[in-house]
């Protein structure tokens, strides 16, 4: 019996190279490919397959709240997420949401064949760089959502003066979120915080 799956992705071409290798293997089958969170969700209620691949960054949806949305309709859904970042933060927002796998869109040639078998048979797989990332940054404290709120405030390039006014508060409070951005993310200044903040998926692109 072949593994059903079920590939997400906005990019075309990443999804064709998907199906291209899936159509190599004698026991897999593609069923279905969705281009964004809303249109994984029907195709996943459509089809039930037996492994979901799944993009995080898409526009509308993303790739985390379909995850929660299939799983709370399908709770013994098996997703898979491929994404460019190794980032923990979104690691560990991908695993919580229900993710059984995690792979970087870098290593799918070498790695998503033996990760779908693996996740078919109820496993769980983590790439090793994305698991040091994981192990490396557990002991830290993590950004409240209005930290999380600020830090995208800084990297959209707004100064404290614009960012109280857009969040109404007062200048000396975003004074104190961004110390305190610094010391969590332990950031030399607020360019380096917003570099971290995106390596680590605290922030998206």
């Amino acid at each position: 019996m072949a593994i059903r799956i079920l590939c997400v992705d906005d990019h075309p071409l990443l999804r064709e190279g998907i199906a291209a290798l899936i159509s190599t293997q004698p026991d897999m089958l593609l069923v279905a490919e969705a281009a964004s969170g809303r249109e994984a969700v029907e195709q996943h209620r459509l089809h039930r397959p037996d492994v979901t691949l799944m993009d995080l960054q898409m526009d509308g949806m993303n790739g985390i709240e379909a995850i929660i949305a299939i799983r709370s309709e399908w709770p013994v859904a098996r997703i898979i997420v491929l994404t460019t970042y190794a980032g923990d933060v979104l690691a560990q927002r991908a695993l919580k949401a229900g993710a059984h796998a995690y792979v970087l869109k870098s290593l799918i040639r070498l790695e998503i064949l033996d990760t779908i078998r693996e996740v078919a048979q109820g496993l769980k797989r983590i790439e090793p760089h994305v698991a040091a990332e994981l192990a490396r940054h557990q002991a830290d404290a993590s950004l409240t959502p209005r930290e999380i709120e600020v830090l995208s405030l800084v990297a959209a390039g707004n100064s404290n003066k614009l960012i109280a006014a857009q969040l109404k508060i007062n200048e000396e409070t975003a004074k104190t979120h961004i110390k305190s951005i610094l010391a969590k993310l332990d950031a030399n200044d607020r360019t380096h915080a917003v570099i971290l903040g995106l390596q680590r998926g605290v922030i998206g692109v």
